[in-house]
């Protein structure tokens, strides 16, 4: 059911591993670049997997005090450094002038915690219990990243996290939405966050075959879409959105990037970890997400691909998209950011969203590099290489998680 009422996004903050804001990581999409490179967060010696898309550069103590920066784990940090610079983009003062506090949300969801911290205390546990901080559930919890947004910037609305593995940071767009449309906030901070670059998370994804090997060449190991891609690779970030009413975006005079005009979850009820190969879940999540915005297939420009560069999901999302788009698919483009930061987990869905936003903004797709032969089945036109000229009135945003879930947002010009 469509709403007469628009919500638009005002603001975004990201740390990536191209770039530790918005503008740069942008810029760094544009051009082509990849922050694949060999893992530091620890030693990967001898596991089969030893690159990832890492946060370069980013220093907590700058942002927090040393007892917030002590009780607090990496995603929180990533997350809150993303909100100060979103709402900083979006000239919004949280209880400032026409900025109720009480009509503030965040909803800043993640797919796998504080994984980092929880490898850490066990690793103290067997060493001395007594070492293990007094802060250590709480931070990291799912919930955390989300509350320290809201401590950190005065937010004291609706407040809320979800889990939905690598749907995570589309459907926060989503639910950030319903709030607002259904009056219980005007303004909403939203997005993904995930940061457990560890041994343990390695070695599992690796025993399940879910990681590129290709170790030698950090910067050409994803490659969604290409015949060569051989697996995903993990990375870490944080994305923010501010979104608002557009009432209450021009009340304040705030300009806006795009109108989030909806979109769709559904569920595969296949598999805990590869999709459904029909792609019947994906097509109707994309389905589904035309209808309630009111969308024609003909009318998406753009679609920022899920892409993760495993050999089942690039083929199923391009099989998906052939049949929900018809005709108008080989008129599409589509890209996949995952290609230069790797798969952000929680946070991929929301980088997706961003730059579907910055395509509309600028005109301009950014490439799926490494594309150097598409693979079977993979005949659509996915931005080889080099970015493109667009004008970008609507663009979807895909992203499919473990266990199935399959959430599409619509983003449009306004």
């Amino acid at each position: 059911m469509q709403s007469n009422r628009q919500v638009v996004v005002t603001g975004f903050g990201a740390l990536t591993p191209v770039g530790n804001d918005r503008e740069s990581t942008w810029q760094a999409l544009l051009a082509g670049k990849s922050g694949i490179a060999p893992i530091t967060a620890f030693d990967a010696t001898g596991l089969p997997t030893t690159i990832a898309g890492e946060v370069k550069g980013f220093d907590p103590s700058a942002l927090l005090d040393r007892k917030r920066e002590r009780r607090s784990a990496r995603f929180s940090q990533l997350a809150v450094a993303a909100a100060r610079e979103a709402v900083a983009d979006a000239s919004l003062t949280v209880g400032g002038e026409g900025v109720d506090a009480g009509r503030v949300g965040v909803v800043l969801n993640n797919a796998v915690a504080g994984m980092d911290g929880i490898e850490r205390a066990v690793d103290q546990m067997h060493a001395d219990p007594r070492t293990i901080s007094p802060y250590f559930v709480s931070s990291v919890i799912p919930n955390m990243p989300a509350c320290e947004v809201a401590i950190d910037l005065g937010v004291r609305g609706p407040v809320t996290a979800s889990a939905l593995a690598c749907a995570s940071g589309v459907y926060a767009l989503l639910e950030a939405r319903r709030l607002i449309l259904s009056g219980e906030a005007d303004v909403v901070l939203a997005g993904g966050t995930d940061s457990a670059i560890t041994r343990v998370m390695f070695q599992g994804l690796s025993n399940m075959g879910a990681l590129s090997k290709r170790n030698d060449e950090p910067e050409r190991a994803s490659r969604p879409f290409d015949a060569d891609r051989d697996g995903f690779v993990f990375g870490e970030g944080a994305v923010v959105c501010v979104l608002e009413s557009a009432e209450h975006a021009a009340a304040r005079g705030a300009r806006a990037y795009a109108e989030v005009a909806g979109g769709a979850l559904t569920s595969d009820a296949f598999h805990v970890s590869a999709p459904d190969p029909s792609g019947a879940g994906a097509v109707s999540a994309m389905r589904q997400a035309l209808e309630r915005t009111g969308t024609a297939a003909s009318d998406v420009d753009y679609i920022c691909a899920h892409g993760t560069s495993t050999r089942i999901n690039d083929l199923t999302e391009s099989k998906a998209i052939r049949e929900v788009y018809g005709n108008s698919a080989y008129d599409l483009l589509v890209s996949s950011p995952k290609s230069m930061v790797g798969h952000l987990i929680g946070a991929a869905g929301a980088l997706s969203a961003m730059v579907a936003a910055l395509a509309i903004r600028d005109g301009v797709v950014p490439p799926t590099i490494n594309l150097d032969q598409p693979g079977e089945e993979c005949d659509l036109d996915y931005v080889p290489h080099t970015a493109r000229k667009a004008d970008v009135r609507a663009a979807a945003v895909n992203a499919f998680g473990f266990g199935g879930q399959n959430c599409v947002a619509v983003l449009r010009a306004v």
